[in-house]
């Protein structure tokens, strides 16, 4: 596993730290959301989006359904990216974005860090 950028967006205080990594297994994915749930204790969501040739897996960490997992998967996808693990440390910063406002914040996220 090899972490290759990370980009920082904030948005309404609300503070959403994107991991790109090159992975090659599956088992790797849990170390690395272990270590930003150690890295990052105050943080609210966690979601990612990964894709090892024809395995994919997307989740939103309770954030509400559809609106962080699939926005990222989706530029995984857009890109033709493989063996990519991007993960999204989000800080809520009092102020409530709304599902559109959450989908935009994740897709911004996903796009700026594989740049």
């Amino acid at each position: 596993m090899k972490l290759l950028n990370t980009y920082t967006l904030e948005i309404k205080k609300s503070k959403f730290i994107a991991y790109y990594y090159e992975i090659d297994a599956v088992e790797e994915v849990g170390k690395i959301l272990e270590e930003l749930k150690k890295e990052h204790k105050k943080a609210r969501h966690i979601p990612y989006a990964y894709k090892i040739d024809g395995y994919i897996k997307k989740s939103d960490d309770k954030e509400p359904s559809g609106t962080s997992g699939m926005p990222i998967l989706n530029i995984i996808d857009k890109n033709n990216l493989n063996h990519t693990l991007i993960a999204v440390v989000r800080y809520f910063g009092g102020i409530k974005l709304g599902a559109g406002g959450l989908v935009r914040a994740y897709s911004n996220s996903a796009k700026e860090v594989i740049k």
